[in-house]
């Protein structure tokens, strides 16, 4: 799948609105992140950019971001980014997730995901991900741990 997910990314990213119908393919695949409507920027082994915009759907009572709707944005740049990245003999679940609320979430944000360094993928392993969302004033208002368990393929 690793291997079909970044051919897809490739070949529909340099598309007017392929960056938008990956997404949504994303979506369709895993359909619950639908209620962020996520949009992949970047996605190559490694690392990944995510952005979300701001709406009524994924605010809170005071008016910003909603924490869960941050950590999905976390959990599909990090997923996606995993599956591109892992070699097609391996296999990937999120095993646990750490999250630190940094500040309040204002404004559209956008997800920098990253594995680094880059494991062997020789045996399985625990691979921790690594989220930064920032705000469109670059302001970190969000961090997470995502723990991938990464096994052969059986």
């Amino acid at each position: 799948m690793a291997n079909r997910t970044l051919s897809i990314w490739k070949r529909l990213s340099s598309w007017p609105a392929g960056k938008w119908l990956f997404s949504r393919l994303v979506c369709w695949k895993a359909p619950y992140f639908s209620s962020i409507s996520p949009r992949f920027v970047e996605l190559a082994p490694g690392h990944a950019v995510v952005r979300m915009r701001k709406r009524r759907k994924v605010t809170n009572h005071i008016g910003t971001v909603h924490a869960i709707a941050m950590c999905n944005l976390a959990e599909i740049g990090a997923g996606t980014m995993t599956d591109v990245t892992v070699p097609s003999h391996m296999r990937w679940i999120p095993r646990g997730m750490t999250v630190e609320y940094v500040a309040k979430a204002g404004t559209d944000l956008v997800a920098d995901v990253k594995i680094d360094p880059l494991p062997s993928f020789e045996e399985a392993a625990d691979i921790p991900v690594e989220v930064e969302v920032s705000d469109t004033n670059d302001q970190v208002v969000f961090r997470a741990i995502i723990t991938m368990w990464v096994t052969p393929k059986s």
